[in-house]
Order: structure tokens, then sequence, then C-alpha cells
């Protein structure tokens, strides 16, 4: 029994159920006790609402976070170059600009061209922009085709590499002996090993040819000609990956990849993207089948090319003399010399390259350009290309 139970069994009893009246002693424990109970009771009470206030202000902070999108304010100053990659989205973009201190952050420029039906016509190049921009500011600037940095240049298909050059050189005013000077080492300008060897076990050709991709380039400002030739020779490389040339050419042909590119660079001066494959398997046919006079290509474009890099300029077949057309010193001739040329004789594109991958098997051994079209016709022997070539004059073809 407690002490207080005992306290009850000398009186009698309340008649009420109310609580026991404790002693003074007692009284002033309880108090004692219920006042340090009250004040830790309260100190806890504040710490958590500290605690509960603090969570608070920091979910807001966070999750204004996640809404705001921090900019800076005004047009900005200095100057700073950005390049607009194709086909980068708007938080791409913004990531770039964002890395450049150009926008605060990739968010608000995100922001900014939502809000900006213009922005879909954004074009990749080089622009001139100024640090710590207002986003809005930004896209202004990059709409603004002041700001754009114009070096474009457009290589179509089947330039040789002096006609590549000197078109380089229109467009950037870099020497042309500049690009020379630079293409003499292709391997430093990202040529792979793959591309120097052959299965035909004939020289190849050092040079920059068949390397220089068509396509058009958006020039980064303040390059010089090595740096240009690095981010063409990227491009065919890119290209070359993308159709799966390296690993299809040695598996469908059996040959090297070299040979198919030399290949690929007649056909792209021979005749239209659409008939290009069918050049192509004519070529195959003469030099790998066994069934041609001598393995030889014996085409014209190879005669004319050497022509050209000697300066001498291309002729039309019809007035081609003999003594060029069986030239013993010209290393691309290809009517007394077996096997494909040394080297290719101009920079194919896309078509002429996936041409010669694996084109569609075929029993013929003459081609010609049938019309002033250039569309081409095919023959089995020599008596059916006589014949079609015998029209094809008719037609106007020289």
């Amino acid at each position: 029994m407690s002490e207080l139970d005992l306290g009850w069994e000398d009186e009698e009893r309340p008649r009420h159920h109310g609580r026991r009246r404790a002693t003074s002693a007692q009284a002033k424990k309880k108090k004692k006790g219920r006042g340090g109970r009250t004040f830790l009771a309260f100190f806890l009470i504040l710490a958590v609402f500290g605690c509960l206030g603090l969570g608070v202000y920091v979910g807001i902070d966070r999750i204004k976070g996640l809404f705001d999108a921090p900019d800076y304010n005004g047009g900005g100053t200095g100057e700073v170059t950005v390049e607009i990659l194709q086909g980068q989205l708007a938080a791409q973009i913004g990531e770039t600009l964002q890395q450049k201190d150009v926008v605060k952050s990739a968010k608000a420029f995100v922001e900014a061209a939502k809000n900006d039906d213009r922005s879909r016509k954004l074009q990749p190049g080089f622009y001139n922009l100024r640090k710590q921009m207002k986003a809005t500011s930004a896209l202004s600037l990059l709409l603004d085709p002041k700001s754009r940095l114009v070096n474009k240049v457009t290589l179509p298909e089947g330039l040789t590499w002096q006609e590549t050059f000197k078109k380089l050189e229109e467009v950037t005013k870099i020497p042309y002996a500049d690009f020379e000077t630079a293409a003499k080492d292709p391997k430093a300008l990202g040529v792979g090993d793959v591309w120097y060897t052959r299965k035909d076990g004939k020289p190849r050709d050092p040079g920059i040819e068949g390397f220089l991709f068509p396509a058009t380039y958006d020039l980064p400002p303040n390059v010089d000609a090595t740096a240009i030739l690095k981010l063409i020779v990227a491009r065919f490389n890119q290209e070359i990956e993308k159709i799966g040339f390296l690993d299809t050419v040695p598996s469908a042909m059996n040959i090297s990849p070299y040979e198919a590119l030399v290949a690929s660079s007649i056909a792209q001066v021979e005749g239209l993207d659409k008939d290009q494959p069918g050049i192509v398997r004519v070529l195959y046919n003469r030099v790998y089948s066994g069934k041609f006079p001598c393995n030889c290509l014996q085409v014209d474009s190879t005669v004319n090319y050497y022509l050209k890099i000697t300066n001498k300029g291309a002729k039309p077949s019809t007035e081609l003399l003999n003594s060029e057309i069986h030239n013993k010193n010209n290393p691309y001739n290809t009517h007394d010399f077996p096997g494909m040329p040394r080297g290719p004789i101009s920079n194919p594109g896309s078509s002429a390259l996936s041409a010669a991958m694996n084109p569609p098997p075929s029993d013929y051994y003459y081609f010609l350009a049938y019309d002033t079209q250039g569309n081409t016709k095919y023959a089995k022997t020599y008596k059916e290309f006589q014949a079609l070539w015998d029209q094809a004059q008719k037609n106007g073809v020289k």
C-alpha cells in the first residue's frame, strides 16, 4: 500500500468521489514537479515548432527553386562566341549558354524560348553574344542575323582536292597554299590507318583526295587551314560510320575499304545518284571478275582527272587524244593498267559511298551517259555498247 492510502485508515472516508487533498509537504513536492515538467514541455513545444518552421521554410524555398528560373537583368557585358549545333533542343542550347555565362540558368532560356515562336527558326552556327544577359535578350541576339558569324561554305559532290581548296580559299580568305601544306599529313587530319592498305597489292595514293566530304559547313571563326580540314575529315568519318562502310565492304565485296572508296569516287563523276550503284557494279565486274580484258577499268574519267590535277584541263571523251588515253606516265591510266587506280579521283558524297558498299549484282560490263540529262544505260557486250553509243551521240552526248 502507498502512504496516501494509509492516511485514510483513521478517518471516515468522504462521501463524495473527488480527489484526495494532499498534505502541505506533498503539495509542495508536487508543485515543484509540475513546474519542471511544464518548463520541459514548453521547451519541447518551442523546439518542435522551430523545427517545423525551419522545415516549412526549407521546403518552400526548395519548391520555389523548382519553379523559379534564375535570370540576369540587363543586356550583359563583354563578348563571347557561342556555337549552336544542328538539331540541338532549347534545353541543350540553354546549357551551352549557361556554361558560357551568357545566361544565369538554362531554365530561364528554355522559358524565354517557349514564349517566343521565333525560337523555332534559330539556326546552327557561331554567334557573338555577351556575358550575363537576361535570357530574353540572349534569345533576341541569337535570332538577330547580325549576331551570326557567317562563314558558310558548301562543297558539292565530285570536287577534286584542288577545287575544294580553291572554294575554301574564296570563302575563308585563307591562302590556298596553307591548305596544301595542311593536307600533306592526312593522318594528322584524322584519316585512319584502315585507309592505308589495299587488298589488291597496288600502291596507294598518299594524298587527301576522297576524304574531303561534300557538305555545307559553318566554319568556326579565327581558325586556320588545318582546323578546317580536320573538321571536313571528321565529317567524312561520321558518314562512313553512319552507313557502316568499313564493316560492309570487306564482308560483302571482299575488297579493302580504300578500293571501294576509289570506286565510289569514279561513280560520283560518272553518273547521277540513282545510277551510281549500277556503275559501281560495272567497275567491280571489270576489275574483279576476271572476264574483262586485262582487268582494266577503261574509263575516261580517270584520264581527265590526271589532266585536271596537272593543270591541263578536262575534255569530253570524244576530244581526248590517244596519247592522253594511253599515257604510261599517268598513274591514273585505267586503259593500260589493271585494277582500280592508285587513288580516288574525286570526293564522293553519301550516295556514291553507299553505292560502293554492296551494289546489286549484274552481268553488265559497259555503261554510258545516254542523254544530255546524264541518265545511264548498260550493256553486256561491246557490240551492245557501240549501238548505245551511236544513239547517245544522236541524243547530243559528247
